[in-house]
């Protein structure tokens, strides 16, 4: 899955996947986009996880310090530079998000948004781990993935893409309870509430919360308590 996204949907055909959304998904997107920044305090150096072509790293860059996005594909990472080369305070790289290559407490907060904790195709153990050993101190990390409440309205969204030709046909018959599996091998899933608690509560030295936005976005924000010397 990880080279499907940084070879079939990239770039390009991932904005036309955008361009698509009917209005109850940019709904969605704003929503979810809003809930973040109302988060990120001028300050900030913020680094986003799973960046794409940097579609919302303009507008974190308008409130925060300085803005770093990251994104496991070659051809996302070039046309995010040539779409933000005028944003001075961002740089885009291409990097693992499980496999971070910053040193640690480097960040005021971590973004990964559009359900990337599923979408990433990793372990989400690692994942969530990784983000929280580049936060600060007080930071946060800041995942979400979609409400079971928002099912028709994205499965609605991907077969738009699926008719555009930027995904595979549906296989209807797999496709059910929140994963969505295509004939050319994409699958997405999601995480439930219940189990961001359940990853979070396995973590120490910790404080979160889970909370749902806009009946579209299931958000769980964790923030790091480190003592003196620890990494």
């Amino acid at each position: 899955m990880k080279e499907y996204y940084s070879e079939k949907l990239s770039a390009r055909r991932l904005m036309a996947c955008y361009a698509l959304a009917p209005p109850r998904v940019r709904q969605y997107l704003e929503a979810e986009t809003d809930h973040v920044l109302a988060m990120i305090h001028p300050g900030d150096i913020v680094l986003e996880m799973g960046c794409g072509y940097g579609r919302i790293l303009p507008l974190l860059a308008r409130k925060a310090r300085f803005v770093v996005g990251i994104d496991i594909s070659d051809q996302n990472i070039r046309l995010g530079r040539e779409l933000l080369h005028d944003v001075s305070n961002c740089l885009l790289l291409q990097m693992n998000a499980a496999e971070l290559l910053f040193p640690d407490n480097m960040f005021d907060a971590v973004v990964c948004i559009q359900n990337g904790i599923s979408a990433f195709h990793v372990d989400q153990r690692i994942l969530i781990t990784e983000s929280l050993r580049v936060t600060r101190n007080g930071g946060k990390a800041i995942f979400t993935s979609y409400s079971g409440k928002f099912w028709d309205h994205r499965l609605e969204w991907f077969r738009l893409q699926s008719e555009a030709g930027l995904l595979g046909k549906i296989d209807e018959n797999k496709t059910h309870d929140g994963t969505i599996v295509c004939n050319d091998g994409f699958t997405a899933i999601t995480v439930a509430p219940e189990q961001f608690d359940e990853l979070c509560s396995e973590l120490k030295n910790i404080s979160y919360t889970i909370e749902e936005v806009d009946e579209s976005s299931v958000f769980c924000v964790i923030s790091p308590k480190k003592t003196t010397g620890e990494h």
